[in-house]
């Protein structure tokens, strides 16, 4: 059973911790903790507020999340990481090698697709990519 689930992208600003929070909410009584982090991580940052702002419309308040940098360790602490993007899967694998086993994406119980950054870009990107994170999320709930 998973009981530490780690989500990475790059800047751990908005895909990542929107998924963290998605997850929070979903799992909340089932004592699984949810963290999330960056390959480039903008430290110390809160969530962008496009990303936060979707979070809100949909009932979740990620106004405590601080973006942190991804090491070995966390990598080998989790016992599932999700990456956004096939990308991301490398990187983490290249960190901590005795971690690949138990690196997937995001989406791989859908289309196994890369989820796109929406850094900078409209609320409608946004709005679309949160979509695709929540169908993300509730894909793999059944498994944990």
């Amino acid at each position: 059973m998973f009981k530490n689930i780690l989500v990475i992208c790059v800047g751990n600003i908005c895909r990542s911790p929107a998924a963290e929070f998605l997850f929070r909410d979903k799992l909340r009584h089932r004592g699984i903790q949810v963290r999330s982090a960056g390959l480039k991580a903008m430290v110390g940052y809160p969530m962008d507020d496009n990303a936060m702002r979707v979070l809100k419309a949909h009932g979740i308040d990620a106004a405590e999340h601080r973006a942190r940098q991804l090491n070995a360790d966390m990598l080998r602490e989790a016992d599932l990481v999700l990456a956004m993007e096939r990308e991301h899967l490398g990187a983490a694998a290249r960190l901590a090698p005795e971690a690949s086993g138990k690196l997937f994406l995001l989406d791989k119980w859908r289309e196994a697709g890369d989820i796109p950054d929406p850094y900078r870009r409209s609320q409608q990107v946004f709005e679309h990519v949160h979509a695709m994170i929540e169908r993300g999320v509730d894909s793999w709930l059944k498994y944990l």
